[in-house]
C-alpha cells in the first residue's frame, strides 16, 4: 500500500484459501496439536466409527479460516476473532477451499466481519461455516 487505505465494502469477496491435506499432513498436524485420535490417521479405525476414512481435525479447519482472515487483513492487519462450526467431515485428499464475503464494516473502529464457508471434495460439500473479525492493515 502507498499510504492510501483500501476501500472495503459489504459483499466484497474474501480471496480463497485452499489446502488438500494428505495422510502425512494430518499425522503431523495431529502431533503438533497433540491430537492422537485414531480417526485422523487410521483408516480401519475411522471406518469402524462409520467414516469413509481418516478425517481432517476441526482445528485444521480453524487454521484455514484464520489464514483466510489474516490474508484478507493484509500486512499490518489484525485478526481479532475466528469462529466456525463443522458441518460435514472432510477426508484425506479432499480439496478444502475457504471463501467468503464481507458481512459488515465498522466505520468507527475499522473492524470488518467476514462471513466464511469451507467446501470440500469434488462435490463442494459445505464442511464448515464461520466468521472472523479483522482490522485491515
Amino acid at each position: 500500500m502507498t499510504g492510501r487505505a483500501r476501500r472495503i465494502v459489504v459483499g466484497q469477496a474474501v480471496p480463497p484459501v485452499e489446502l488438500t491435506p494428505d495422510a502425512v499432513t494430518l499425522l503431523r498436524f495431529g502431533a503438533v496439536t497433540r491430537n492422537a485420535h485414531r480417526i485422523h490417521y487410521d483408516t480401519g479405525f475411522a471406518r469402524s466409527e462409520g467414516l469413509d476414512g481418516p478425517v481432517v481435525m476441526a482445528q485444521l479447519h480453524g487454521c484455514l479460516f484464520y489464514r483466510a482472515a489474516a490474508e484478507f487483513a493484509g500486512a499490518g492487519g489484525q485478526v481479532r476473532e475466528v469462529g466456525w462450526q463443522n458441518r460435514a467431515p472432510a477426508h484425506v485428499g479432499d480439496r478444502l477451499v475457504v471463501t467468503g464475503t464481507v458481512g459488515s464494516v465498522d466505520a468507527v473502529g475499522g473492524a470488518v466481519t467476514l462471513d466464511l464457508v469451507e467446501r470440500c471434495g469434488a462435490e463442494g460439500v459445505v464442511c464448515c461455516r464461520g466468521r472472523a473479525v479483522v482490522v485491515p492493515g
